[in-house]
């Protein structure tokens, strides 16, 4: 479902509002999607995410260094290049990023 934010009641624009965490301007689009997620057992996901440390060990072993700045910018565009209306400021979002 996908409806335009001026055409949201006052209640329904709250609720989304609260869901999103911030307000929602009124030339924004506002898409509402249920599912069902994966029926992946802990163990399994015990496995993909320490496949995943080590995998990530294995870049970061390899990478050259970089200031906090640059690895900013380098995560920005690439989230920019997948989701081009993307303006993401990972410090107000509470990630940091690890050396």
């Amino acid at each position: 479902m996908i409806c335009n934010a001026k055409d949201l009641s006052p209640d329904q624009k709250a609720v989304m509002e609260t869901l999103l965490g911030r307000r929602v301007q009124e030339g924004e689009a506002v898409s509402l999607r249920t599912f069902e997620p994966a029926a992946i057992p802990h163990r399994r996901k015990l496995e993909i995410a320490d496949e995943l440390t080590k995998y990530f060990a294995e870049v970061g072993a390899s990478r050259k260094p970089v200031s906090e700045e640059e690895a900013e910018d380098i995560v920005t565009e690439a989230m920019r290049s997948v989701r081009p209306g993307c303006r993401p400021s990972l410090a107000e979002r509470g990630f940091r990023l690890l050396y």
